[in-house]
């Protein structure tokens, strides 16, 4: 077991980048950490990693040594969910990494009930915009909303999801509403900056079109751009899943429909393997079922 747990240690180590980060992901002091480390590479006998205060840096034995590790968990990954699949029964460790805003109001709540059913599984959510590398972090499953770079990866969608551009009423009152794309020049569009540099993406005449916009506030946390429309500072472009409630009770209103953006669907996605563990496929199958049922959406 020990030594199970130092092969760990030094693969969340690499994968995170630092003794901090990995001490908080195994819910261990970072002294922990670093005995782990010292007695691992006093029982290979080899320098692994080359530590200061401030960076890990692996060497060229260390590089080698990481990817064994990763093929060598992942392999015993496999035999647990082989296993598990045999009895029906979900055990184990499940981390799951999922966009901020959409965790937080459609991944988290959903935590309690799955574990109710699977009362031998403990999860770890993290929540993130950044783009998560799965293999190096060991991720088990993260959502994703349309961003499918990773050819690497298995996805499997999990829900509809559309965009729409929505500003308050104040706003509109004071402004005016846009009736055509070309309209947009005229009004103070809040984006997010350099992580939206493609623009506003539409549809015209069947055709997806990206719109460069541009505007008086830019921030890198949607919430805010969320915030901000509410207070009536200008445009927004939005999921349906954040500003749902928002239009219902009339605090947004959706304006350009008729060039509505091309579908952005919700993803789950996984790592390439032979065998999918059952504490994430079970997780999958936990999510897909709650979105799609009746009215969850509405």
């Amino acid at each position: 077991m020990s030594e199970l747990k130092q092969l760990e240690t030094f693969v969340a180590v690499l994968g995170l980048g630092s003794l901090s980060a990995a001490a908080r992901q195994m819910n261990v002091v970072p002294a922990m950490v670093g005995r782990r480390l010292d007695a691992l590479e006093e029982r290979l006998g080899v320098k692994l990693l080359v530590r200061t205060t401030r960076s890990v840096t692996p060497t060229q034995e260390g590089a080698a040594f990481y990817e064994d590790c990763l093929r060598i968990l992942g392999e015993l990954s496999e035999a647990e969910a082989a296993v598990a699949s045999g009895s029906g029964r979900a055990r184990g460790h499940l981390r799951v990494s999922a966009p901020a805003g959409f965790g937080r109001r459609h991944v988290a709540p959903h935590i309690a009930a799955y574990q109710q059913a699977h009362p031998d599984i403990k999860v770890t959510l993290d929540l993130s915009d950044r783009l998560i590398d799965l293999q190096r972090e060991r991720i088990d499953c993260a959502i994703r909303i349309s961003d499918l770079a990773d050819s690497s990866l298995v996805a499997m969608r999990l829900a509809e999801n559309r965009r729409v551009v929505v500003a308050s009423p104040a706003y509109l009152s004071r402004c005016g509403i846009p009736h055509t794309l070309e309209d947009l020049a005229r009004h103070n569009c809040l984006s997010l900056g350099e992580s939206q540099s493609r623009g506003w993406s539409f549809t015209v005449d069947g055709q997806p079109v990206n719109l460069r916009v541009a505007g008086h506030q830019e921030c890198n946390d949607g919430a805010v751009l969320h915030d901000w429309a509410l207070q009536g500072l200008g445009l927004a472009w939005r999921s349906l899943w954040e500003v749902k409630d928002d239009l219902s009770e009339g605090r947004l209103v959706t304006v350009l429909d008729g060039f509505s953006s091309p579908d952005y669907p919700v993803y789950a996605v996984v790592p390439q393997r032979r065998f999918m563990p059952a504490r994430v496929r079970y997780f999958i199958d936990h999510l897909r079922q709650t979105y799609n049922a009746p009215g969850y959406w509405d």
